[in-house]
This record gives structure tokens, C-alpha cells and sequence, in this order.
């Protein structure tokens, strides 16, 4: 009997120090990152940037060329505004151009005039034929004209400058895609009247597409920034994607939400950013990726 109970407390105690054993070593297998013998693994989430896109000026929007989930080119003309209004300031600049680049021309013309009756009355006080009196007001005259000039010069150049104005506000009545990406949404529709920056499309951009992940402060001296990696989705596992690390953060943080677990909400853990060099629709906002490290290749990074 006695060794029955002793059979029993063995086995219990047994039992009792798989189920610790497993217990203490949760936090490493649930953490986002582990080590194995040829490299090191983590998890993370597909980061790719989106861009809202709105017009630098106001009016009635005349067109939109794309719908949500179509595939545009860089410089694409995506949405038009009405543009009558801003082709009648850009001719009335024109006009105000011309009418200031004729006043300079007769001012100039002005300044010729004077300047020759100046010299006339300086040459005839040297020879004593006109009086002193003659000869200041000639010069007055000519300072007059120089002025008159130098205003006329400076009108012409802030004409100029309402031209060019008037032009780019011509210009920003065409809404272009800064970069290849996708629309992922379509927020407004012709007819609608806009104001500057309003949103009138969200586009999702092809490139860059990152991965953010996290590694734990234990495995920090195995990685650095031009690092080769696999990145690898749960859908297409046999075809991962080649990356690098492009940037590690210096500054701890908690284990984020989307990966946390509740034994692993104190823990610190160190944002990574891997770049994804020849990215495809494979890889999606938001979609969970494991990202494999070759630990054969890390080299710890030290003061040099």
C-alpha cells in the first residue's frame, strides 16, 4: 500500500514539473521571436503606406478617372476640377503682364529723354549759356524718371509673379498620383465642390512595402540594419520574399497589442522594419508574415 502512494506522489510530482517546466517556458514560445540553431524567427504584420489625396486649391469637382481597387501609374491624372475660373485669372494676369510691360517701356523711354536733356543742360552750364537753376531742374527730372522706372520694373515683376501664381493654380486643378499604388478609396464624386486638401481618393503605394516586427532585447546583438531576411506569408509559404532590415529602433517599447499576449504585456521588446525589396499583391496591409533571420550572417554591432 505504502509503495502505491509512493508510486502515486512520484507521479504527481512528475506531472507537476512537466506542467511547471511548460508553464516558465510560455513567455519564450508565445514571444514573437525565438531561436533556433540556424536562425531566428519573427512574426509581424505587413506595413505599407497610404497617401490621402486632395486638390491644393478649391472648386467644383468635373471628373474622377478611377475606382476603388484600380491599379495607377505615377503622375496618372486621378480627379479634374472645374477649371473656367482659374483660365480666367491666368488670362487676366497675362493682361496685367502686358499692360505693366508697356508702362516700363514708356517709362524707360521717359528716363532716355531726360537723361539726354540732362547732359544738354550740364554741357550748357559749363559753358556758362544756362543757369545753375536750369541745370538742377534737369537733373530732378532725370532722378524722377529713374524712379519712375524702378517702380514700373517692380510692377512688372509682381505681375510676373501673379502669372506664375495663376498658372500653378491652373495647374493644381488636375489631381495626379505622386507614385505607382493602388485606390483604395473613392471619397468624393464629380460635382462636388472641394475645398483645398480636401481627401478625394486614399491610394495604398506599391512601394515601399514593410514588414514591422519586434525582436526581444536578448537577441538585439544578432541583427543590424542591411541584414538579408525571408519573409514569409502563411499563404504562399513555399515563395517567400527576400528582404532586409532597414531600420531598428533604439527606444524600447511594450510588446504591441497585435502580437501581445497577456504573460507578455510587460515584456520590452525592440521595433524592427524590414524592407521588402520586390514586393507583389501577395503581401497586403496588415496581413501577419514570419520574417526568418539566418543567424550564420548576423554580426553584432559595436562601437568602432
Amino acid at each position: 500500500m505504502n509503495k502505491k502512494l509512493l508510486l502515486v506522489r512520484v507521479g504527481v510530482l512528475l506531472v507537476a514539473g512537466i506542467a511547471a517546466a511548460w508553464w516558465f517556458d510560455l513567455p519564450a514560445r508565445l514571444r514573437g521571436s525565438h531561436e533556433q540553431a540556424s536562425q531566428l524567427t519573427l512574426y509581424g504584420n505587413v506595413d505599407i503606406r497610404q497617401v490621402q489625396l486632395g486638390f491644393r486649391v478649391g472648386g467644383r469637382v468635373e471628373a474622377m478617372a478611377f475606382e476603388e481597387g484600380d491599379e495607377v501609374s505615377t503622375g496618372a491624372v486621378l480627379a479634374r476640377l472645374d477649371a473656367q475660373p482659374y483660365e480666367d485669372a491666368a488670362e487676366a494676369a497675362r493682361a496685367q503682364v502686358s499692360v505693366q510691360s508697356a508702362t516700363l517701356a514708356e517709362r524707360s523711354a521717359d528716363q532716355e529723354n531726360a537723361e539726354l536733356a540732362f547732359e544738354r543742360a550740364r554741357q550748357l552750364r559749363q559753358s556758362g549759356t544756362t543757369s545753375q537753376a536750369t541745370l538742377d531742374q534737369a537733373q530732378a527730372v532725370k532722378d524722377m524718371a529713374a524712379a519712375r522706372v524702378a517702380s514700373a520694373r517692380a510692377a512688372l515683376k509682381a505681375a510676373e509673379a501673379n502669372l506664375s501664381a495663376a498658372k500653378t493654380s491652373l495647374q493644381d486643378t488636375q489631381l495626379r498620383a505622386p507614385a505607382d499604388g493602388i485606390i483604395l478609396s473613392r471619397v468624393r464624386e464629380p460635382g462636388a465642390i472641394v475645398s483645398p486638401s480636401d481627401t478625394i481618393y486614399v491610394l495604398s503605394l506599391t512601394q515601399p512595402v514593410w514588414v514591422r516586427t519586434y525582436v526581444s532585447e536578448p537577441y538585439l546583438g544578432k541583427i543590424h540594419p542591411g541584414m538579408e531576411v525571408a519573409v514569409v506569408t502563411d499563404s504562399a509559404p513555399q515563395h517567400p520574399y527576400r528582404g532586409r532590415v532597414g531600420f531598428i529602433s533604439p527606444v524600447a517599447e511594450f510588446t504591441p497589442k497585435s502580437v501581445e499576449t497577456p504573460e507578455l504585456r510587460t515584456d520590452l521588446v525592440y521595433r524592427l522594419r524590414v524592407i521588402v525589396d520586390e514586393a507583389d499583391a501577395g503581401l497586403r496591409q496588415g496581413m501577419p508574415v514570419t520574417v526568418r533571420v539566418p543567424l550564420g550572417m548576423a554580426k553584432a554591432q559595436g562601437p568602432s
